[in-house]
């Protein structure tokens, strides 16, 4: 049984603050910020409750860490050695994290997420319209979800989260990440280009975090420095554009 105050809510907009109940309604700043093209990338600090955060991150920890399934993608040794001229590099995504994959919701970590009312917080309409707010469009229902969590020195290497096989995503779709840290995390950071260079930074070390992406855009995020118990939750949407 979940401890009273470990609750996962049912609706995602039971865990905004005052300024994220605004982006619901509508009348926050950030809305319809990725409508324009050229913006690609929105992060902000204040749109959760952290008192609420909390909860369902320590819920998240007694609950779904043992259940991850690891993520583990190195660099592989023939991106250097199987080069033949100077200066050719072609790097893979490289990553490390553990993760639960909502493909088959049999699966051990989809129905311990279940069982905690993860699963229903993540499918609820309030998350599609927070997305659609800062999307400024309408949003396919039945949007992809995935659970992340960051030890210290996970990360993941650049990419840029184009589709160009699938019909539906290939001219691009949104992201939704909700960063849930633990008080242990120094700092992790998503680094993104703009004009062509990773000029671009943002902190996703504190308590409670939302990004969005216009995808696809190139991006990376940094190794996780923080305690040996440190970690990162990563509560991901991916949405497809109505057309």
């Amino acid at each position: 049984m979940i401890q009273s105050d470990m609750i996962v809510p049912p609706e995602f907009e039971d865990l905004l603050s005052r300024a994220g109940r605004r982006v619901l309604a509508g009348t926050h700043p950030l809305c319809g910020a990725l409508a324009d093209p050229r913006r690609r990338f929105l992060c902000a600090d204040n749109l959760l409750e952290r008192a609420k955060v909390a909860r369902v991150r320590r819920a998240l920890d007694a609950e779904l860490a043992e259940v991850l399934e690891p993520l583990d993608q190195p660099v592989p040794p023939e991106s250097i050695w199987d080069m033949q001229e100077d200066y050719a590099e072609l790097l893979p995504k490289a990553s490390r994290a553990r993760t639960i994959y909502f493909d088959d919701l049999r699966e051990p970590g989809a129905k311990a997420a279940n069982r905690i009312g993860l699963v229903r917080l993540m499918r609820s309409q309030s998350f599609r319209a927070f997305a659609e707010a800062l999307a400024g469009r309408r949003l396919l229902s039945g949007w992809g979800m995935q659970v992340l969590r960051y030890g210290p020195g996970d990360y993941a290497g650049p990419h840029n989260d184009h589709h160009p096989e699938n019909s539906r995503a290939r001219a691009g779709y949104i992201d939704l990440h909700l960063s849930l840290c633990t008080p242990g995390v120094e700092h992790q950071w998503l680094v993104y280009s703009r004009a062509g260079h990773f000029s671009e930074i943002a902190s996703v070390a504190a308590p409670a975090t939302v990004t969005a992406y216009r995808l696809p855009f190139w991006h990376y995020t940094t190794p996780l420095v923080g305690t040996p118990k440190a970690a990162r939750w990563v509560l991901l949407g991916t949405f497809l554009f109505q057309r």
